[in-house]
């Protein structure tokens, strides 16, 4: 049950993305907030390095003791009353969210926001069985009526205009509604309402598990989250295995990073914590049932490789916002359900190469994700290991390889690299200007198309080293 790669080619959901001139405005506009606001509350915790350390110190031992620590989790859950289900693969996570439906006669689910659940295409499988699912971030409920798929970990509907929502939600109620920020997360207000009242189950994620008391916890800018995991009688918490956190101490510093990172908020609105298990008896407020499903998918396979690192990801959606590639192309030219460095890292990771052989190279490899990341994932060299990985797989174009096979050989004979440099000198004279090439012939034009490219130096550094040495010039 492995996430099926788009049909479409990559290059031609980056085409498409870049003709939408609303999110060449609305992507970059809401990123370059998110990450400058996050540049100020990192510096109001004072020291803001040493706190990002502390958090990568805490990610990179929890991973490390990755069994120790799930199998403590899991004792407090059970240890509460709650029921703890281990799944391999999307298809057991799957069958044991399905099997829990069934014995509870569910008819309808209402949703928090879950990326582990978009990964596992839960709602689909749901409402295969008949059951109604109802996304409630009000994000995630835009891009649940219009047939969407979120397009950031943390604004699912940033590509979204006003007026797209407006007519959507206007078909929804049968009437014009106006054109007023207000009035339509109103109804939207309205309308989940009466499904949390009559919801059977909810289905949250699971920002941290703490290992010591099972206790789940979930940040968020909006109620829906409380409203999902205390009001239907049925409470489902899917977790990626890797986010368990050890202790009630370690969470504090990765509640202190997280918000800031993604929003630049010092504390989310709602950071909610549910007790782990049913809610005790004669208590009017809880679930009856509490089930944590706990989602490898892949990710066992990354421990003790050097991609390891991966995981320590808490998912805050920061390399997004400093990436110049995802500012432009937005979340869906990626194709999966992360996007940006860490989706071009996770994604293959999680699914293979094939049909995502491209995200590795979605990438500048500037480091702007590294710098941003809150516990310092080095995903810049995680993309040139995946290159790597393809290479050794002979993944790559034809033209690619004998390209690089032309340049191996030039490099080898000093003789022919001379030869080249010069020639090409010469041949590029037609498109400099001032230094840059501003056009040029197949995978040329389309580099230049969007970016300048330095022109060959009329002398090369040999020719300038041997003047130098001659005392003849200052080498220029």
């Amino acid at each position: 049950m492995g996430r099926r790669p788009p049909a479409e080619p990559f290059h031609a959901r980056v085409e498409r993305s870049l003709r939408d001139t609303f999110l060449r405005v609305a992507v970059p506009a809401a990123t370059r907030r998110f990450h400058l606001t996050r540049r100020h509350a990192l510096a109001e915790l004072g020291e803001p390095l040493r706190w990002r350390q502390l958090a990568r110190a805490i990610r990179a031992h929890t991973i490390a003791n990755l069994d120790r620590y799930l199998a403590q989790a899991a004792d407090a859950v059970e240890a509460r009353g709650g029921r703890v289900h281990w799944a391999l693969d999307a298809a057991a996570a799957v069958e044991a969210v399905l099997s829990i439906a069934r014995a509870a006669g569910v008819r309808r689910v209402v949703k928090s926001k879950s990326m582990v659940t978009e990964e596992l295409e839960l709602n689909r499988w749901l409402e295969a069985e008949g059951i109604e699912v109802v996304e409630t971030d009000l994000g995630e409920y835009i891009i649940q009526l219009d047939g969407d798929s979120p397009s950031h970990i943390i604004a699912p509907a940033v590509h979204k205009t006003r007026e797209q929502v407006r007519q959507l939600f206007s078909r929804l109620a049968g009437q014009e509604l106006p054109d007023d920020a207000q009035a339509l997360t109103d109804f939207a207000r309205r309308r989940l309402r009466e499904k949390f009242l009559s919801a059977d189950m909810g289905i949250s994620g699971a920002n941290f598990v703490v290992a010591e008391t099972g206790h789940v916890v979930l940040v968020t800018n909006e109620g829906n989250g409380r409203m999902v995991t205390s009001l239907p009688r049925v409470h489902v918490a899917v977790m990626g295995m890797e986010r368990v956190v050890p202790t009630w101490e370690d969470l504090a510093v990765l509640l202190e990073v997280l918000p800031r990172s993604a929003t630049g908020q010092k504390l989310s609105v709602y950071t909610s914590i549910t007790g782990g298990g049913p809610a005790p008896a004669g208590e009017g407020d809880g679930p009856q049932e509490f089930h944590l499903v706990i989602v490898d998918n892949g990710r066992s396979r990354l421990l003790g490789t050097r991609y390891q690192e991966g995981l320590h990801c808490i998912r805050c959606g920061a390399c997004l916002n400093a990436c110049p590639v995802y500012r432009e192309i937005g979340g869906h030219a990626y194709g999966g359900v992360y996007s940006g460095p860490i989706g071009a890292v996770i994604t293959p990771l999680l699914e293979g190469f094939d049909g995502w052989e491209e995200l590795p190279h979605a990438s500048s490899l500037c480091g702007a994700c590294h710098e941003a990341c809150p516990v310092l994932i080095p995903l810049h060299d995680l993309l040139v290991d995946l290159r790597s990985d393809e290479a050794d797989q002979e993944r790559a174009g034809r033209w690619e390889v004998l390209a690089f096979r032309a340049y191996r050989w030039l490099c080898e004979r000093p003789w022919a690299y001379r030869w080249a440099a010069r020639a090409a000198a010469a041949l590029q004279r037609p498109l400099e200007e001032a230094g840059w090439l501003r056009g040029g012939p197949g995978p040329l034009k389309a580099w230049t198309e969007g970016r300048d490219f330095p022109a060959v130096a009329a002398r090369t550094f040999r020719d300038r080293w041997r003047d130098l040495a001659a005392g003849e010039g200052d080498g220029q």
